[in-house]
């Protein structure tokens, strides 16, 4: 991938906004009208929405081709949409879509990338294509999915990272795994790279942050869900905002002119980041853990302070720790505080009523 080409004659950074779902076409103009309003240049929209389960809303399908066809008419945006079968590529690109994104369950699927790649391809049309990570950390697997656009004759491609599915409660939707896309830049420092921050974090309140720290890390632009009226939306309402909310989002993001020693500096904090994240997801964990402990001691009668082996538990902590160039202090301080939570927890369980 060594002859790209900018996916759209635009400053950066990129902005491709509009909602989860098309769902009506009065709804999918009201948004779009306060988008462009706002200068959004990209307007974006799900016209097949795959759903991990039957039963939900899967989209309206090729009928609403036509609104998003109208939105450019009428307002200038660029539109774009999810493929995900040779069907909905030709029916795209006939109908005018300017940029066409493959989703994540899509991309981690060899034969589908396949088939769509050939659609494209077949279609003879020159299309941009932002290729979103497979729903599990493996960069490889989606290194080969942007390989096979690019392969069927793509040179407007880019990738847009969404972060990675993972089973418990984490503080993000998908969790953001940010040195696999670095992995990607590193490797092909010519790939746009769009961040996708209502993926990422779940919540609208996370948006505006995701949004800073990705464009903080280097990213080529922002692909954002905005719904007129997100808490009535058929799907991912509570990721989405309003194109007022965004407009103040994108007013407050500071895009700094980064050096490369300020950028490093940067990538290494939002390690730190990170780490911290998963501490926290990690330590919420051995909390759960303590709670079913101090809920079977108190169904066997069972003392909650057992000091002979939180003696133990806090000797060998704080060996390891000294092995891998922590102080024993430091390491007694901080496993003394989990074990003193651990025991409220429990005292909590105690207290509470069966």
């Amino acid at each position: 991938m060594t002859d790209l080409q900018p996916i759209f004659p635009l400053d950066k950074p990129v902005i491709i906004a509009g909602p989860c779902s098309a769902e009506t076409e009065e709804q999918v103009m009201e948004t779009a009208r306060g988008l462009a309003a706002n200068g959004i240049k990209i307007f974006r929209a799900g016209i097949w929405k795959p759903r991990t389960k039957p039963g939900g809303f899967e989209g309206v399908g090729e009928a609403g081709l036509p609104w998003l066809t109208r939105v450019k008419d009428e307002t200038g945006m660029r539109i774009a949409t999810e493929v995900a079968t040779r069907a909905h590529v030709l029916s795209a690109i006939e109908a005018g879509m300017d940029l066409l994104w493959i989703g994540a369950r899509t991309s981690a699927n060899p034969f589908a990338m396949q088939e769509v790649a050939d659609a494209i391809a077949e279609s003879g049309k020159d299309v941009a294509v932002l290729v979103k990570n497979p729903v599990n950390p493996d960069l490889e697997l989606w290194i080969g999915a942007l390989q096979r656009i690019y392969n069927a004759g793509v040179r407007r491609l880019g990738a847009i990272h969404r972060g990675f599915s993972a089973y418990g409660k984490h503080l993000y939707r998908n969790v953001p795994q940010w040195r696999i896309p670095i992995e990607l830049r590193r490797r092909y420092p010519d790939l746009p790279i769009i961040c996708d921050p209502s993926h990422i974090g779940g919540k609208r309140e996370l948006v505006g942050p995701l949004s800073q720290q990705a464009l903080d890390m280097g990213f080529d632009g922002l692909i954002i869900e905005s719904h007129c009226n997100p808490d009535c939306a058929l799907s991912d309402k509570s990721q989405q905002v309003t194109p007022e909310v965004l407009n103040y989002l994108l007013d407050t993001i500071v895009v700094r002119d980064t050096t490369a020693s300020t950028e490093n500096l940067a990538l290494l904090r939002h390690e730190i980041d990170r780490i911290d994240n998963d501490l926290v997801e990690l330590l919420a964990k051995r909390m759960e853990v303590s709670r079913d402990i101090g809920q079977y001691k108190k169904e066997h009668r069972m003392p909650i302070l057992q000091a002979q082996r939180y003696d133990t538990i806090l000797s060998s902590r704080v060996k390891q720790g000294q092995q891998m160039d922590m102080s024993g202090e430091f390491m007694r301080t901080v496993f003394s505080a989990i074990h003193e939570e651990s025991v409220r927890q429990q005292i909590e369980i105690f207290n509470s009523r069966i």
